[in-house]
């Protein structure tokens, strides 16, 4: 009886290992991948192309300036958004190069560029920075007052805000025969030439070249021009910086230059005044009458300074000076208190300096004079003056007035 067989039989990997592959190894289940519908993808493509062009488009429009509404705006960069600093660059002159020292200004390009997003001049703001670095824009701007308008483009609008551009505004302004220095700088900064402030640091500190300036009120005191910014009518940049106000005074007093020519300062020096004591001898004239007898005027004064037929010899007294070194209307305190050199009641001869810019005819005046022997002169009801040789005729035609004007 043949044994029966114990031998066993191996196992098959594949029923020990149903999750196994060929020889044992693991067997990972591949996943299929979506395909993007062709079309979808056409789409998807077309659209983001669509999207980027008309943002391009937009973006060009406005850098640009193409199919923007018509619109002009008034802005003004003012002096306090530009900073300056010294840098040194290389200067070629007669194929020698030098490194030179120079002071560079820069706007402040975050505030312009706010002002033109807000005036409708430009539309994508980081778009309009990014151009001006490009461009160093923040270098070519000039404090000032411009006329902008849409149909500039990015580069239009820059070239606009610079020292050179036609679109900087003007403004003619009219300077009264008579008006004080503080009178000419409040209707400066009235009517939009600069600010009060840089008017005052440039009259007070930048030395005028001018031979007539020369030993006058020392630099530091701003009253020094006195006198001198000839009445007229001018045509002013608008909304300058300290560089314009230095333009803006010397066209001024370079009128008062032409208009006081050499032949002028010669019958003043004939007369024993420098052109400074005519100036002043014009400005009493000019604050002291309506112009109509400025010649006669002339003579009371020089009859004050000089004759000794005049019971205060020398003494002015005249009422405008005194006004004017209150900067008030006077009492009648003020004659023998006010403490000032340009109180001509307490002070011999002319005072410091002009106390207004005088007009050519008050000019003319102080260097003619009538010839009289008039000492005193009261404004009558009639709107006139009139004019007395003696103290006691003018007090008498006071009290006829019941005033005490004169």
């Amino acid at each position: 009886m043949p044994q029966e067989s114990h031998e066993q039989r191996p196992v098959s990997s594949r029923s020990s290992s149903p999750a196994g592959g060929r020889n044992g190894a693991p067997h990972r289940r591949r996943r299929r991948r979506r395909r993007m519908n062709p079309l979808l993808y056409i789409l998807l493509v077309v659209a983001t192309s669509a999207m980027l062009a008309g943002l391009a488009w937009l973006w060009a429009g406005d850098v640009f300036a193409l199919n923007k509404e018509p619109a002009t705006a008034t802005i003004t960069l003012p002096e306090s958004i530009f900073t300056q600093h010294e840098e040194k660059v290389e200067v070629k002159k007669d194929d020698v190069v030098t490194t030179e020292t120079q002071t560079v200004s820069e706007a402040d390009m975050g505030y312009v560029t706010n002002l033109l997003e807000e005036n409708g001049l430009i539309e994508y703001k980081p778009l309009f920075k990014i151009f001006s670095s490009i461009v160093h824009a923040s270098r070519k701007l000039t404090p000032g007052t411009y006329e902008l308008n849409t149909d500039m483009d990015y580069n239009a609008l820059v070239n606009s805000m610079s020292a050179r551009s036609g679109s900087r505004k003007t403004v003619s302004v009219t300077i009264p025969e008579g008006y004080t220095l503080d009178q000419i700088f409040s209707l400066l900064v009235q009517e939009g030439v600069s600010n009060l402030s840089t008017l005052q640091k440039v009259a007070a500190n930048y030395d005028f070249k001018y031979s007539f300036l020369q030993g006058v009120l020392p630099l530091g005191d701003y009253h020094r021009l006195e006198g001198y910014l000839f009445p007229d009518t001018y045509e002013f940049y608008m909304g300058g910086g300290e560089n314009e106000a230095v333009q803006v005074l010397n066209k001024m007093i370079l009128r008062f230059d032409q208009q006081f020519p050499d032949s002028l300062r010669e019958k003043a020096a004939e007369m024993g005044y420098s052109v400074h004591d005519m100036v002043t001898i014009a400005s009493l004239i000019e604050k002291e009458t309506d112009g109509t007898d400025q010649t006669a005027i002339a003579s009371v004064i020089y009859n004050r300074l000089h004759n000794p037929e005049y019971e205060t010899v020398g003494f002015l007294q005249i009422d405008a000076a005194l006004v004017y070194a209150a900067g008030r209307p006077i009492t009648q305190e003020d004659y023998q208190t006010l403490n000032s050199p340009y109180n001509t009641y307490l002070n011999k001869g002319l005072p410091p300096g002009p106390i207004a810019s005088p007009g050519m005819v008050a000019l003319n005046s102080a260097l003619n004079p009538q010839s009289t022997n008039f000492y005193y002169y009261a404004l009558g009801s009639d709107g006139l003056h009139h004019y007395f040789r003696t103290n006691s005729e003018f007090q008498n035609y006071l009290a006829s007035l019941g005033s005490s004007n004169g």
